[in-house]
């Protein structure tokens, strides 16, 4: 990547950091100063006419997160297209989520093929003032600010086309601005390159598992198969448990709970300190499996923490195996109590050994290649904090 350099002096049309053959204040402008914006529509679900064998592009708004939108989940028919409003657009168009589940609201994406939308999406289209990807990545610095100014009176909020025409944004000469495009583009390439390795060894590891206990359950004759009820004891976590309130963002303790997170947060109390570790923790709500090595403090409900009976039995290769055998989540219910029906097969201390001792292998890697991707991340994070204003 090229070299950027801080600007010396303050200016509040300039940003802190850019290209050093770049000077002057950029230019504020309203969007609908450059471009013209357009919502579109969704043909009637109810007829398959519009959906069946059709080869339009129609975008919906989940797929922002998609970032670069070089194909779409959906199609729509030629009769579909014409029997509703929406508009073809063409590639190289930012879009931007007006609504949508979660976090959707206000994530920006631009599109590689020409394609419709549906009526969550804002399609963006400049003049030729301005760069696309310049503009995305400008927008990508507004989201916390869209999401806010367009949160309306309850928990569900709504971005508008008028709100965009009237936003205003800053503006770049061409020459920057698509030199700027250009680094982030590269940059997110780098990330993206990244994601699919973290993606391939998470693939590779479920693949390593299936094949070695497939193949030890097939050729092993000291094989046995226990009950998880059997195998595990369960500590109560309630003298461990601390509620949301108390979770902090620094802290001594590490706080675990049932959720993905590795850690939710941070907390001092020495009295709820849980140090009989290795244990493994299982979401009782959301079926995920945790192993943890180091003491902590248990986040919130829902934990069940397990231990094994047997002390001669491997504790890491009991979490593969309940990873490898684990029950479907069935919505927000109690699970424990289907997983301990479950059997899970008990090999000689020497091929449990064998296998945690490759699956750790494979965790660790993804681990480092996970840390690189978050790196990544915040290296982007910051730079567009710098580079925009």
């Amino acid at each position: 990547m090229e070299n950027v350099s801080s600007r010396c002096g303050k200016s509040d049309n300039a940003p802190r950091l850019r290209f050093p053959e770049f000077s002057g204040e950029w230019v504020e402008k309203k969007i609908k100063e450059f471009a013209n914006c357009y919502a579109g529509a969704t043909p009637s679900t109810k007829e398959r006419k519009y959906w069946e064998n059709g080869t339009i592009p129609w975008l919906s708004s989940g797929e922002v997160n998609k970032k670069h939108i070089s194909f779409t989940d959906n199609f729509i028919t030629k009769i579909g297209y014409d029997s509703c409003s929406t508009k073809m657009i063409p590639a190289n168009t930012v879009v931007m989520a007006l609504a949508g589940q979660g976090k959707t609201r206000g994530t920006v994406a631009i599109t590689e093929i020409e394609l419709c939308t549906n009526q969550s999406l804002a399609s963006i289209v400049t003049n030729e003032t301005v760069d696309d990807k310049f503009l995305l990545y400008y927008l990508e610095t507004q989201y916390s600010n869209l999401r806010a100014i367009s949160s309306g009176d309850g928990t569900r909020g709504g971005l508008n086309l008028n709100i965009i025409n009237e936003y205003s944004v800053f503006l770049a000469s061409l020459p920057e601005q698509k030199k700027i495009a250009a680094f982030f583009t590269l940059l997110d390439r780098r990330i993206q390159k990244q994601r699919q390795l973290v993606e391939f060894l998470k693939t590779y590891k479920r693949g390593v598992m299936n094949k070695l206990f497939d193949k030890n359950i097939e050729f092993n004759k000291y094989l046995k198969w226990e009950k998880v009820d059997e195998i595990f004891k369960t500590i109560n976590d309630k003298p461990y448990q601390v509620q949301s309130c108390s979770y902090f963002q620094n802290g001594l303790y590490d706080i675990v709970d049932q959720g993905k997170k590795e850690i939710v947060g941070f907390c001092d109390y020495n009295d709820k300190l849980f140090i009989d570790v290795p244990v493994i923790i299982y979401g009782d709500h959301t079926t995920l499996v945790k192993y943890r090595e180091k003491k902590f403090i248990v986040g919130g409900d829902g934990v069940k923490l397990l231990k094994s009976r047997d002390s001669n039995i491997n504790l890491k290769y009991l979490y593969y195996a309940l990873l490898r055998y684990n029950i479907k989540l069935e919505g927000y219910k109690r699970h424990f109590s289907i997983l301990k029906e479950v059997s899970l097969p008990i090999f000689e201390k020497c091929i449990q050994d064998e296998i945690a001792k490759i699956i750790t292998c494979i965790d660790s890697y993804i681990k480092l290649h996970e840390n690189k991707l978050s790196s990544l991340l915040s290296l982007k994070s910051s730079l567009l904090q710098k580079m925009f204003i």
